[in-house]
């Protein structure tokens, strides 16, 4: 009986605290690791509103190019000639 009482001193004597200081530990990550993904998706969430003009803008950036490739195809040609 006494080992009895013996192992049940040791238990709360130093198996507790030991288990509530990991436990402490584990908890505190996982805050800082909800935190982290709050301030993620706060940032996906403000990118998402930046992007609803992206359509309109390859469509800018389409006729862009094509003017460019227009003019570029027109220079091209008339160095053909001078150089013809």
């Amino acid at each position: 009986m006494t080992l009895w009482w013996i192992g049940n001193a040791i238990l709360l004597v130093i198996v507790v605290p030991v288990l509530v200081a990991l436990l402490n530990r584990v908890l505190a990550a996982l805050e800082r690791i909800r935190r982290a993904t709050d301030d993620i998706l706060d940032g996906g969430v403000a990118l998402t509103g930046k992007l609803d003009d992206v359509p309109e803008m390859l469509a800018v950036t389409d006729k862009t190019v094509a003017d460019v490739a227009l003019g570029a195809t027109r220079y091209a040609g008339s160095v053909a000639k001078l150089l013809g």
